[in-house]
């Protein structure tokens, strides 16, 4: 269980004291891909959807959820973010809307977490918001991609 560091000696979850930690600058990118039709997805790109411009929506709701992964999930430190960028495009696969989240904290634990929440709501808000023209959406392979910063260094996705 040792390598594990949010369960203590009898297995038991806890928030990890990173109190010892230096604060570092440190850098989180994570991507995610929205599955759906080549003609929801070019009315997504051209902002002509009944409920409006999808993507503003859904970079304000990533955003928001970035700021409030301690909310959602029960062990993360609350952060000081630095900032939240977030970015779609269509790839050259039809009907695939590529998510991407970049996250920057000055702090003593890294904001991972912070950048999959929030391509994570990034998705769940495109799908809100169009699944009354398509329901076979599918938000797939949500990952991090790249992270930067304190005592593990620098990870890069093979790939990526």
């Amino acid at each position: 269980m040792s390598d594990f560091t949010h369960l203590d000696e009898k297995g038991r979850a806890r928030m990890v004291d990173v109190g010892g930690k230096d604060i570092t600058e440190r850098r989180a990118t994570a991507r995610g891909r929205l599955r759906t039709s080549a003609d929801t997805l070019a009315r997504i790109m051209q902002g002509d959807l009944p409920k409006g411009d999808v993507l503003a929506v859904a970079r304000t709701a990533a955003i928001l959820a970035a700021k409030k992964t301690p909310d959602l999930i029960p062990l993360c430190h609350a952060l000081p973010l630095s900032s939240v960028e977030v970015s779609f495009a269509a790839t050259g696969e039809a009907g695939v809307l590529e998510i991407e989240a970049r996250v920057a904290v000055s702090a003593r634990t890294g904001a991972e977490m912070e950048a999959l929440t929030a391509v994570a709501i990034a998705g769940l808000t495109v799908y809100d918001m169009c699944k009354a023209i398509d329901k076979t959406m599918t938000l797939t392979d949500v990952r991090l991609v790249e992270k930067s910063g304190g005592r593990s260094g620098h990870f890069r996705r093979a790939g990526e």
